[in-house]
């Protein structure tokens, strides 16, 4: 793990030395980041849209035939959550129950409007890869353990930035405060660490989810982190690589 954070800290000293960037070069791979984003985290979430077909429904607005209206709302939900994230990478440097609320409102809103940016109201559990159940925190302590969760997220730390961000995605994914929209919120606020410190966000591709499922179990079976925060770090090392190269490049991104 220290050569990977050695590695990221000097891939982050060469995007410093590239800053400040150009606007029109850094807006479109922001909008080609976004479409990864949007893409991969569906795709975890078990959307069947093809990259492709994620690219034509921002891009162009078209319907994919086939596909079910909700698959669609996610793309679409997606795009506007990560617009507002831009908006708290900005505007703020803590993050609030509403801040987090409103993201997850994003994301649902259409398809389960209902409980959208609201608090679960039932226990919930995910199967585990051994068939086995994992319950999560019961609904009548998230309100206070999301109280608590934005109250650590919010003190000075001296972790790694990339630690930082993977912790926080843990430690909000195993209150599942929401009955669903909590990986894809996770995966938000995560980014919202790493973008705030001047990293890039991190992208968690669909070819690498059972390793980051793996490492998510493991954290909350054993309170062993260290797999799912390689995870994480693999996933931010590959994302610099890739953003360092489209600023270096002269290739037109479409």
């Amino acid at each position: 793990m220290e050569s990977i954070l050695k590695e990221l800290d000097d891939l982050k000293k060469s995007l410093d030395s590239l800053r400040p960037l150009k606007n029109d070069r850094l807006s479109k791979i922001k909008k080609s980041f976004n479409i990864d984003q949007t893409y991969h985290s569906n795709a975890i979430e078990g959307s069947t849209l093809t990259f492709n077909e994620t690219k034509l429904i921002i891009n162009e607005g078209l319907t994919i035939g086939g596909k079910s209206v909700n698959e669609h709302l996610e793309v679409i939900n997606h795009q506007e959550a990560l617009l507002f994230l831009e908006e708290l990478v900005l505007c703020e440097d803590k993050v609030s129950e509403r801040d987090i609320n409103q993201l997850h409102y994003l994301i649902l809103k259409g398809i389960d409007t209902k409980n959208a940016g609201v608090y679960r109201n039932k226990n919930v559990g995910v199967r585990k890869s051994d068939g086995s159940i994992y319950s999560f925190v019961e609904p009548l302590h998230v309100p206070d353990a999301m109280r608590e969760f934005v109250a650590w997220a919010n003190e000075p730390k001296s972790l790694h930035p990339v630690i930082e961000a993977a912790d926080v995605h843990y430690r909000f994914v195993s209150i599942h405060p929401y009955v669903d929209g909590n990986g894809r919120t996770a995966r938000l606020l995560m980014n919202l660490v790493l973008m705030r410190k001047g990293y890039v966000p991190a992208l968690i591709r669909i070819e690498n989810r059972a390793e980051y499922i793996l490492g998510l179990e493991e954290a909350q079976e054993s309170g062993d982190k260290e797999r799912f925060f390689k995870a994480v770090a693999m996933a931010e090392l590959s994302s610099m690589k890739q953003y360092l190269e489209l600023l270096e490049s002269d290739i037109e991104l479409i």
